[in-house]
């Protein structure tokens, strides 16, 4: 179980059409399970569903109060463990709903999005770990068509934890 929070941080001018910030918090509540197999259970398959949920925006350009419905996803990743410091994994997310309304009027712009992607983790040591995402956007309607490239580098402080 995890619970990400999104607060109302970064500049938000409600009179410019792009702003840093969005001016109302998100949440995002997840529930996932995990089931190991094979041999030596190097395979694991892990499965989430989850959803945002966003407070309105009360100054949406200038006046206007923004709302948004919730938006549901799913997620699912294949991953196998190669060696105990290196995995790799077969990742997809699909996320619907989460229309907007202004002021009351719907805009209908329910959003659906399918993305695949693969990812690779190296941890070196116990505390390092440097990862390589890969994403693109297969379906994405009213939502980002993408296609992207992530590294990065991550360092933990703490007692080990393999």
């Amino acid at each position: 179980m995890s619970l990400t929070v999104i607060a109302p941080t970064g500049q938000y001018d409600g009179n410019k059409v792009l702003n840093l910030g969005s001016n109302r918090w998100s949440f995002k509540p997840e529930l996932g399970v995990s089931y190991p197999f094979g041999t030596e259970r190097k395979w694991e398959l892990d499965g989430y569903i989850n959803a945002y949920f966003f407070t309105d925006n009360t100054s949406f350009q200038g006046t206007e109060i923004l709302h948004q419905e919730p938006l549901p996803g799913l997620e699912a990743h294949l991953s196998y463990s190669v060696t105990p410091g290196l995995w790799v994994s077969l990742d997809t997310r699909y996320a619907f709903r989460g229309e907007t309304v202004v002021d009351g009027v719907e805009q209908n712009n329910s959003q659906e999005n399918l993305t695949l992607g693969t990812e690779a983790s190296w941890a070196p040591t116990s505390h390092a770990a440097l990862n390589v995402v890969f994403a693109k956007a297969l379906v994405h309607r009213n939502a980002p068509a993408f296609t992207g490239v992530s590294v990065s580098y991550v360092y933990s402080w703490g007692h080990d934890y393999r």
